[in-house]
């Protein structure tokens, strides 16, 4: 019964952190679309020309 228990509570710990490395890598690549939309709407304005 132990064994059982700690079974389970490993799979709960480890779907747990699959979880949530799939979610920071999403957070991750919405931050970077968000980065470069700023980056473009820069380049577009004239924003980021070297004088």
């Amino acid at each position: 019964m132990k064994r059982l228990m700690a079974l389970m509570l490993l799979a709960m710990f480890s779907v747990g952190t699959l979880t949530a490395c799939n979610t920071v890598k999403g957070v991750g690549k919405d931050v970077e679309k968000v980065g470069d939309k700023m980056q473009d709407k820069a380049d577009d304005t004239g924003g980021t020309d070297p004088k």
